[in-house]
């Protein structure tokens, strides 16, 4: 296995910031899913429609032999960061450590107005003509990283709206990862949209990973809005069909979702639709649960066009 060009080993770029459903635990597992022409090194490009966090993008770029990326996400703001990250870094890390710095030496009950007082800014304007914003960029991962449990949550109007966490000293301005990172990034393409956009940059020789909002096990768990936009059981039929044009277009694929016989064995909503690919089911931890004894593991399933390589 070769390890990527011009990536400095000693600081390996992380995702920067938390995100609901992210793949970091599943990394060690997911190796054992992808194929074989991409641990051999004959892969040249890497496509994720439904980037979230990047914890794949991330781990990918930095292990394997991938010129160039194609990453894309309906969430406007989370694609600006990545765009700011890439290109204005040093203006982001000098925006982002001063919010760090003032939020460090207030007491408890004043770091609860100030991320309040930060979110309403936030959410008291938009992006404008798709043009960067470096302060929304930096208000987005000090709201991620001092928010509740690191959600990203809107409502239907599109505000953000998870309530202030309780963190001792949280890590706010990760600098180091931040230009690791941005490193990392000269590589990739970003784009906001529809993950049907992605289908204009894939060919045999592209890996093609989505990561789309996971169906729903339960009306409890039913936690969709990443954007104000839901993700209906019509919306992963729609996927599914493009699944197959990406596969007729030549791309190796992959597909996590979650697995509907965790709570009716019965179900065979994706064993159905997938039903022409190879369906794989493998344990997770379910990291959003209100129910603390629900936290276990669970099963998820992989869709993949090919065999995996055991």
């Amino acid at each position: 296995m070769e390890l990527a060009i011009n990536i400095n080993l000693t600081e390996c770029a992380k995702p920067f910031v938390k995100w609901a459903g992210g793949k970091g635990q599943l990394l060690d597992t997911f190796e054992q899913y992808y194929p074989l022409l991409l641990l051999e090194g004959c892969i040249r490009r890497y496509i994720e429609p439904f980037v979230g966090g990047g914890a794949v993008l991330f781990e990918i770029l930095q292990k394997y032999r991938i010129e160039e990326a194609f990453i894309f996400d309906i969430n406007e703001d989370l694609i600006n960061t990545y765009i700011v990250i890439k290109n204005n870094v040093d203006a982001l890390v000098e925006y982002l450590s001063g919010l760090e710095y003032r939020y460090l030496k207030l007491s408890k009950d004043v770091r609860k107005e100030m991320y309040y007082e930060v979110r309403e800014a936030y959410n008291s304007r938009t992006l404008k003509n798709n043009q960067l914003d470096i302060e929304r960029a930096a208000q987005f991962i000090f709201l991620n990283r001092t928010c509740f449990n690191g959600l990203y949550r809107v409502n239907r109007a599109g505000f953000f709206n998870v309530p202030s966490g309780d963190y001792k000293n949280p890590t706010i301005c990760d600098e180091k990862n931040l230009y690791a990172a941005s490193s990392l990034l000269q590589r990739v393409h970003i784009f906001t949209g529809d993950y049907r956009e992605s289908i204009r940059y894939a060919d045999r020789y592209s890996f093609v990973y989505f990561d789309p909002p996971y169906r729903p096990l339960n009306v409890t768990s039913n936690f969709t809005s990443y954007s104000k936009f839901d993700f209906t059981d019509e919306d992963q039929v729609q996927l599914a069909h493009f699944f197959a044009e990406m596969n007729d277009a030549g791309a190796l694929i992959m597909l996590s979702n979650s697995d509907p016989k965790n709570e009716n064995p019965d179900d065979n909503f994706f064993d159905e639709l997938y039903g022409k690919f190879y369906i794989h089911r493998i344990k997770a931890k379910r990291a959003i649960n209100s129910n603390g004894g629900r936290r276990g593991l669970v099963s998820e399933i992989l869709v993949t066009n090919y065999r995996v390589k055991y």
